[in-house]
C-alpha cells in the first residue's frame, strides 16, 4: 500500500537576485568582510552567519555586480536578510532583490 502525501506544504528552495548602482565589487567584498569576521572570500555554505544556503553566485553583469543566491526555504533566506541588512545599510548598499521560489533545484 502506498502511503499518503504529507499534508503540510513542503518548503521549496528560493532564489534571490540582487543588482543595485550602490553595490559594487567593492562594496560586496566589504560585506563578505563584515559577515565573516575579516575572509576575503566566502568558500563554503559553513562560512555564512547562518544555515540553509545552497549556492551563491557573485559576479559582474552587463548593468552592474549581481548576486544570486539560493535558499532552503523563505525561513532560511530571511534569517540571513536579518543578519545581512543592517551591514548593507551600513556600507551604502540599497535596493530590494527579486525573490521567487525555485521551480527545480539541481546541484552537482
Amino acid at each position: 500500500m502506498l502511503a499518503a502525501f504529507p499534508t503540510k506544504e513542503a518548503d521549496v528552495p528560493v532564489v534571490l537576485v540582487f543588482e543595485s548602482p550602490t553595490l559594487t565589487q567593492e562594496r560586496y567584498e566589504e560585506s563578505i568582510r563584515r559577515l565573516s569576521d575579516g575572509k576575503t572570500r566566502m568558500e563554503s555554505p559553513a562560512d555564512w552567519p547562518v544555515d540553509g544556503l545552497l549556492a551563491h553566485i557573485p559576479g559582474q553583469g552587463p548593468n552592474g555586480f549581481r548576486v544570486v543566491d539560493v535558499w532552503e526555504s523563505e525561513d532560511a533566506m530571511k534569517r540571513f536578510g536579518e543578519v545581512l541588512m543592517p551591514v548593507l545599510q551600513d556600507i551604502g548598499v540599497e535596493g530590494e532583490p527579486e525573490i521567487y521560489p525555485a521551480h527545480t533545484f539541481v546541484s552537482a
